[in-house]
């Protein structure tokens, strides 16, 4: 019998499949998507089984979960093949609570009734969004009752204060002394840049473009070995990111970004990681010029 796991990962494990281009025979491990997703072990492993039996993963015992064939249909389609379905009304109202957040529209502390029917949910529906920004960390149930919004980065001077912090670190941790960026993950880097410059840009998801956006540089950072570097930036990314969503109302610097990164790897696959390092610094710095152009998108 099928399991049923919780229909909004198996789906984000979907787009991720899609969206870092993995190929047939690519290993899909468990802790790393948890980590990624910001969700536990178990409904990962779920899902995983779930896809399993659907025929998408193979799985192999004492190894794990492997790809059968790259998905080459839409994620949509394939999840409404799936039966799983169905997170485009919780997608949608994540991401206007999100708005209504930066607007000021929503109480430091707020009920679940209150978002409930605010926001016309289901039950279930209440429970997955609510659950999704608990594991994005900017709100947090309250001891006893009720919930609330943890200090999030809200106004666009917060979100250039976060880049300078950035400016400061991701071009340090690049020339650490054991620094060391696997193949693979330079192949999939690259692979994520082509696939936004073949049109991706204008077609990915405010949260699509975002996660590649985070995952290109923590995988940057999480290269020099150095926990402290990696903690950090995992935290700052995390509190970015509802300005963030905002500000990709203006996609027009992201070519320039994907051409950036593009270089990047290019440096590092070569060992030039002084040189990678200055062109780490002129990207973000080059990134927070471009942010302060749309400071009236950011604080309206």
């Amino acid at each position: 019998m099928l399991m049923r796991p919780e229909q909004s990962i198996t789906s984000q494990i979907l787009t991720l499949i899609k969206s870092d281009q993995l190929k047939a025979g690519d290993h899909l491990p468990a802790q790393a998507l948890a980590d990624r997703l910001r969700v536990s072990r178990s409904p990962v492993n779920d899902s995983l089984l779930f896809l399993a039996e659907k025929g998408v993963l193979t799985r192999e015992r004492n190894r794990g979960y492997f790809l059968v064939e790259p998905i080459g249909d839409t994620v949509n389609a394939l999840a409404a093949s799936l039966g799983v379905e169905g997170p485009d009304m919780v997608t949608s109202v994540y991401f206007q609570i999100a708005e209504d957040r930066l607007k000021g529209a929503l109480p430091d502390e707020f009920s679940e009734a209150l978002i409930k029917q605010r926001y016309g949910l289901t039950p279930a529906q209440l429970s997955e969004v609510l659950g999704r920004i608990a594991n994005e960390g900017w709100a947090e149930r309250k001891p006893g009752y009720g919930w609330q919004f943890s200090s999030m980065l809200t106004t666009a001077d917060s979100l250039l204060q976060s880049y300078r912090l950035r400016l400061a670190l991701e071009p340090a941790a690049l020339l650490e002394p054991n620094y060391r960026l696997e193949k693979h993950v330079i192949e999939r880097c690259r692979a994520a840049e082509h696939h936004l410059l073949s049109g991706g840009i204008e077609t990915d998801t405010a949260d699509q473009l975002h996660q590649r956006g985070v995952r290109f540089h923590e995988s940057l950072v999480e290269a020099s070995g150095n926990p402290f570097f990696i903690d950090t930036v995992r935290r700052v990314n995390r509190v970015r990111r509802l300005l963030s969503y905002r500000s990709m109302q203006d996609r027009s610097r992201y070519k320039q970004h994907c051409k950036q990164h593009l270089n990047l790897l290019d440096l590092l696959e070569r060992g030039r990681n002084e040189e990678a390092s200055a062109s780490m610094h002129e990207h973000l710095s080059s990134t927070l010029r471009n942010l302060k152009k749309i400071t009236k998108i950011l604080a309206t």
